[in-house]
């Protein structure tokens, strides 16, 4: 039985990750910040460990405590959506501290076990926001476009050990909170300049033709995970594979 690590499991996609992982018999390890019962089915397979990913020791001691593992999933992130001018430098640098340098913190403390042993997969949650040139999202999706480069090289670099490297590209899921864990109101990073401009971008966020739901981007991560063909990018739901196709 394989054993799967995934970060950010407190609720959206890495909640019903886990829980999709669990469904096809993996033992998981479900990390987030603060663990809490009850939130995944009881099973002798799952295991909630605290981790924050912006924290060397945090992660050192996950890690250690995890024992072996299989694969990776880098879900854990934060959103920010707003006028970049607005935004404060110090949340753009805490938003980076989770969504890019979080995932290479991890992704490195890894390696080793994987390299070792000559097996393993790491796959990286970004977002269709690294697809097509979004607005009012340059500060996330730069955080987000940074990994994917960051994985892309990884994949070639980690080949020669056949480790693998993945990309899970999820689309648009309004019923996942998109600005989750951050201290920015987005109301906040709408300048009365930008009024007329954000308008009707937010009322296509109200109402998008395609979106995407949690268990898309379970099953395109479980996928990911399982795939051996060298394919890179996943898009996961139907408005990120209509971005992908178009790209």
């Amino acid at each position: 039985m394989k054993t799967v690590l995934i970060t950010g499991c407190s609720s959206g996609y890495g909640l019903e990750t886990a829980r999709h992982f669990l469904s096809k018999n993996w033992k998981v390890i479900a990390t987030m910040r603060a663990p809490r019962e009850g939130i995944l089915p009881l099973s002798q397979y799952l295991r909630l460990l605290p981790l924050d990913v912006t924290s060397n020791e945090s992660i050192t001691a996950a890690v250690e405590a995890a024992g072996p593992i299989d694969a990776l999933v880098n879900n854990a992130g934060i959103g920010v959506a707003g006028a970049f001018e607005a935004t404060p430098m110090a949340h753009i640098r805490k938003v980076f501290e989770t969504n890019t340098f979080g995932v290479m913190a991890m992704t490195q403390a890894v390696i080793p076990q994987f390299r070792a042993r000559k097996s393993g997969v790491i796959v990286n949650v970004t977002s269709s926001a690294t697809l097509a040139p979004m607005p009012l999202a340059a500060a996330y999706t730069a955080s987000k476009q940074a990994i994917e480069g960051f994985t892309g090289s990884l994949a070639h670099e980690l080949a020669h050990f056949n480790i693998r490297a993945k990309l899970v590209e999820p689309g648009y899921a309004p019923t996942t909170n998109f600005t989750r864990n951050t201290e920015v109101d987005v109301q906040d990073l709408i300048p009365e300049a930008y009024a007329d401009f954000a308008a009707p971008i937010f009322a296509g966020f109200a109402s998008p033709a395609l979106t995407t739901s949690e268990i898309d981007v379970a099953e395109a991560v479980f996928h990911a995970v399982n795939d051996d063909t060298g394919q890179l990018r996943f898009p996961a739901g139907a408005d990120a594979v209509a971005l992908a196709r178009a790209s």
